[in-house]
């Protein structure tokens, strides 16, 4: 947000996020932002809100953020030497005036082929434990990727581009 000049203040949703099937892992991110953005608007109903989810899907699989190195080391493992995709979904929500606006981004990335100490090696950095697919490009994690196919600003977290264009036609609106 600071790259495209926007000032903002962070407000958690602290709402839980855990995939339970039965509906895409697109809907499933848009279902998570929409919820994060309502949760927030409720509190400020006369801010513009801007919520997202990120997901990692390899074979339609949810790869969630892991839960310890053992959890980390089958995701990297998995992803290891293959392609997997990036879902991001975020909206604009404004309580006061009764408008809410929801969109997603997907972005191919492939993994090099990794060794089981360069994933050992990526662990002791403590990145996995918090990114959803267990690694960030924007540090160390930028070195297991071999290649990227759209957004790579929806891979390290949030799709620039066709944020601005939502933004854009909402401001446009108002």
């Amino acid at each position: 947000m600071r790259m495209i000049g926007l000032e903002f203040r962070v407000r958690p949703s602290h709402v839980t996020e855990k995939y339970a099937g039965g509906i895409s892992p697109e809907a499933y991110a848009l279902e998570n932002a929409r919820r994060k953005g309502i949760t927030v608007a409720d509190k400020y109903p006369a801010s513009l809100i801007i919520s997202a989810d990120t997901i990692v899907t390899y074979k339609n699989e949810v790869l969630e953020k892991p839960v310890d190195e053992i959890h980390a080391y089958e995701i990297l493992k998995k992803l290891s030497g293959h392609t997997h995709k990036v879902i991001t979904a975020f909206g604009l929500v404004k309580k006061d005036l009764n408008v809410e606006l929801f969109d997603h981004e997907v972005t191919s990335v492939t993994f090099r082929n990794l060794s089981q100490d360069e994933i050992y090696a990526y662990i002791t950095t403590g990145e996995p434990f918090d990114k959803a697919g267990g690694y960030g490009a924007q540090g160390y994690g930028a070195l297991l990727i071999k290649h990227v196919n759209g957004c790579f600003f929806n891979v390290v977290g949030f799709p620039l581009s066709k944020f601005y264009s939502m933004l854009n036609s909402f401001l446009l609106k108002v």
